[in-house]
């Protein structure tokens, strides 16, 4: 499985590389288009500038999750969205340091190159990645719902470069109800035929009890032959960012790879936010003293809202954040989750948590060694206690300290039930097991992104 992680990762990486020498090579057109010449003052310097805009915007729109451009008017939308904002982004550059400015004129034919070169060059990535000599055929063997699950994330993702070519069930020909409409191609005794006629390169067990079903030997024939056999599970993790909860296993959790808890990055996470968060809590101090005085001014109150929360191993501990709602806001109803549109949020309340500036406080909480950056979320006794009982391996997410953002907070959307709890512990141990310094700041870049995009949780 790390191979195929490291295959979305070289995807990522390839994209950006070959976009950016695209972006580069429009300027330096644009360049010559106009003057007939590439001598002009410090052409370098600013194509790089533009470069850098671009990609960061480009990123920002998320171009570079392969996972959501689905189709080409979503490629299309988000093209023209990312080339918008990098212009806006560009003449605020331009305004504040005039000797990069690289010419109007330059700059329209530049855009215009920039947005055909990468839009033809995104068509055809995704031709060679769809075609059919590229696609890794794969076998699903079972027909449990995580064997359609697979199927049908694997057939709405099509860029990811595989091709389900079908199942193999106990019973040939049979319909199966999944999401993509596959066929059941034959049974275990199938497997080498199937593989022959269908170039399968990779397959994949999705079977409810495996002891005394599988054919074991013609499995390890078909390895020793080049085809890869992946666990059901484990290939859904890595092409959701996610572990399937209701599918799993204690005994999968103990025998996985991962959720790995060695000293060193323990230390090296708690120094660098420690360092961090003092920084921030010092560079933000204007503007914790502004978000103050428009709290006291619109409403009676406290500023800061105190609430007990469940951190690390159980233990609870008083989460901060600036008060975004009125002071009576649970006085007639008890604990109940936020909601999208909630009509106890104060207008000041609505800005803070739209751009997430509320939970500046608790970066004192990442100091005092109660919470880190980067986490599951951490929720009320109340609420532990209801999912814990209703969400199986629930209390596995407080193995680690809580976050002020976490990998549920950038994957998944806002949510207030036990659904949307479920789904984000999906993602909470999938951080969890695979926690570390560069994850985190991977969840750190796309914080910045929901904060600018305003989605996410809250």
């Amino acid at each position: 499985m790390k191979f195929l992680r490291f295959s979305f990762q070289s995807r990522k990486i390839l994209l950006f590389l070959c976009e950016g020498g695209l972006i580069f090579s429009s300027v330096m057109a644009g360049v010559y288009l106009r003057l007939g010449t590439f001598q002009y003052e410090s052409v370098v310097l600013k194509a790089f500038v533009t470069v850098s805009v671009c990609l960061v915007c480009l990123y920002y729109t998320d171009l570079y999750n392969i996972r959501i451009i689905r189709d080409l008017r979503e490629l299309l939308f988000r093209l023209i969205q990312a080339l918008g904002a990098s212009s806006i982004l560009l003449a605020g550059i331009y305004y504040l340091y005039p000797q990069l400015i690289i010419g109007r004129g330059i700059s329209l034919i530049a855009a215009v190159i920039i947005f055909f070169s990468i839009f033809t060059w995104r068509l055809l990535y995704r031709w060679f990645l769809m075609s059919r000599g590229m696609e890794e055929n794969i076998l699903i063997i079972g027909t449990t719902p995580l064997a359609f699950a697979l199927a049908g994330e694997i057939s709405t993702h099509r860029t990811l470069g595989y091709r389900v070519i079908g199942f193999i069930g106990e019973e040939a020909g049979v319909s199966v109800g999944n999401p993509v409409e596959l066929p059941v191609l034959g049974t275990c005794n199938d497997i080498p035929e199937v593989v022959k006629k269908y170039a399968i390169s990779r397959i994949i067990v999705s079977v409810s009890e495996r002891r005394g079903k599988l054919p074991m030997d013609v499995l390890l024939k078909c390895k020793m032959g080049g085809v890869e056999i992946d666990e059901g599970v484990g290939f859904y993790e890595w092409i959701t960012g996610k572990i399937l909860v209701d599918k799993l296993r204690p005994s999968w959790l103990v025998f996985s790879s991962g959720f790995k808890k060695d000293q060193l990055t323990r230390v090296s996470k708690r120094v660098s936010e420690m360092i961090l968060s003092f920084m921030l809590l010092l560079f933000l101090m204007p503007l914790v003293i502004f978000i103050a005085l428009l709290i006291k001014i619109e409403s009676r109150g406290p500023v800061f809202f105190k609430q007990e929360r469940v951190g690390e191993h159980g233990r609870t501990f008083v989460l901060y954040k600036f008060r975004s709602m009125r002071e009576d806001a649970e006085e007639k109803t008890g604990p109940v989750w936020a909601e999208g549109e909630d009509g106890r949020v104060t207008r000041v309340g609505k800005i803070l948590r739209k751009i997430r500036l509320d939970e500046i406080p608790q970066l004192w909480n990442v100091l005092k060694g109660d919470m880190s950056i980067v986490g599951p979320r951490p929720e009320r006794p109340f609420f532990v206690e209801q999912l814990s009982r209703e969400i199986p391996f629930y209390n596995e997410r407080h193995s680690v300290k809580p976050g002020i953002t976490g990998w549920a907070q950038v994957r998944y959307e806002y949510g207030a039930s036990v659904e949307d709890a479920l789904e984000k512990l999906q993602y909470d141990l999938f951080y969890i097991k695979h926690m570390s310094l560069l994850l985190d700041l991977e969840v750190i870049i796309d914080t910045l992104k929901v904060v600018f995009l305003g989605r996410g949780a809250r």
